[in-house]
């Protein structure tokens, strides 16, 4: 059963006025965009990543979590290493970085004294920045916060990152991308308890998105963009 606290976490996690830096990332948004994909193709698109990338961060999230609250047979370089080869672009890597240096940020802030964030607090200090994904699976293990929620809130964090920077991107009524987060983290739910499940690096997902990669490494050469990835 989730804990009060728990929930109260996730619920943090999710607020659009987290200050971790994701109002500068579109969740891919604005390279898909500016690659030549129709505005109408959005809610398809929001769909798609929420049950192909984003499950692959959920899960890199849940092993990280694992491996923080004691499982033995693999380290943190085998769960950034296993990432890292389901996110093959250059850019979305350094932009998953960014993001998790400012929720490593927050991390050290409020639950700088838990084992988990400590653990990553050295990493970063000796090997450099974690994406954005380990970082929330070592908060979900500093906090309680369950493996199933940990998943929903990868989910429904990407997907509305995605809606929030359409706004900003194409002149739309703020209800519309709301409606199509609910139906991204819908389509998401039936692969919850599965990603939950993972226990090893070799379990996250693989289900990425190529053309998202392309459209990530062309938009990271352009001089005028808004997001930065």
């Amino acid at each position: 059963m989730t804990s009060p606290h728990a929930l109260s976490v996730a619920l943090l996690l999710a607020d659009a006025r987290l200050p971790s830096g994701g109002h500068a990332h579109s969740a891919s948004l604005e390279p898909a965009l500016l690659g030549g994909m129709p505005t109408g193709d959005v809610p398809a698109w929001i769909v798609g990543r929420a049950t192909t990338v984003s499950l692959v961060e959920a899960g890199t999230a849940v092993v990280t979590a694992r491996l923080l609250a004691g499982a033995d047979g693999f380290g943190l370089a085998d769960v950034v290493r296993a990432w890292a080869a389901r996110t093959p672009a250059p850019a979305l890597r350094d932009a998953a970085r960014l993001l998790g240096r400012g929720y490593l940020r927050l991390a050290r802030t409020l639950w700088g004294d838990a084992p988990a964030v400590r653990a990553l607090v050295a990493h970063d200090a000796a090997h450099g920045p974690l994406p954005r994904a380990v970082v929330l699976g070592a908060v979900a293990a500093a906090t309680g916060l369950p493996a199933e929620d940990a998943v929903r809130l990868t989910v429904y964090d990407d997907a509305q990152t995605a809606a929030s920077a359409l706004l900003k991107l194409e002149p739309l009524d703020p209800v519309t991308p709301a409606r199509w987060v609910l139906e991204a983290c819908a389509a998401a739910e039936q692969h919850v308890l599965r990603v939950a499940a993972c226990t090893t690096p070799e379990d996250i997902p693989a289900s990425g998105s190529p053309q998202t990669e392309g459209w990530a490494q062309a938009h990271a050469l352009l001089s005028q963009r808004l997001f930065r990835a």
